[in-house]
């Protein structure tokens, strides 16, 4: 049975943890430009994230499945890097991990879900559609003169 645990300071897999969203993410590599800021990355990096926002992981039992980080916002409740392990993708951990992170929103009074994907991940574009996410804006990285960025939101009722 799939688990939904918050990360905390009594996490220790960060090394971990990292591999899985750079496995998770490694199609993007070469797909869409500028590359994904998981490059940057480090297991202290995740280990501050997940102090400064609040994260969880999908387990089962000691397997780590996959992640999610929510950072409040004043009108939202932003959702990004949600990944899951390429082995474990389509079983349903993804869902669970959004379905937390709607519970969240929820709990903090915040009316949508919001995340921003790369212009060039359509097939990301149709699940978060699937999940009720609807594109609402896009926005070019620095020193980009095109979009390559999109906006999605989840209203939740």
């Amino acid at each position: 049975m799939t688990a939904i645990v918050r990360l905390g300071p009594d996490f220790a897999r960060w090394d971990d943890l990292l591999a899985l969203i750079l496995d998770a993410f490694a199609y993007m590599d070469g797909v869409i430009d500028p590359p994904s800021s998981a490059h940057r990355l480090t297991p202290a990096l995740l280990a501050a994230k997940a102090e400064a926002e609040i994260a969880y992981a999908a387990m089962e039992g000691q397997t780590l499945l996959g992640c999610i980080f929510c950072r409040p916002e004043a009108e939202s409740l932003y959702i990004g890097k949600l990944a899951v392990a390429p082995g474990f993708q389509g079983r349903g951990a993804g869902k669970l991990l959004l379905v937390k992170a709607e519970d969240l929103a929820r709990e903090l009074n915040l009316p949508t879900l919001r995340l921003e994907t790369r212009t060039e991940l359509t097939g990301n574009h149709a699940a978060f559609a699937r999940w009720g996410f609807v594109k609402t804006g896009g926005h070019a990285h620095p020193g980009f003169d095109r979009i390559t960025a999109i906006e999605m939101r989840k209203r939740l009722s």
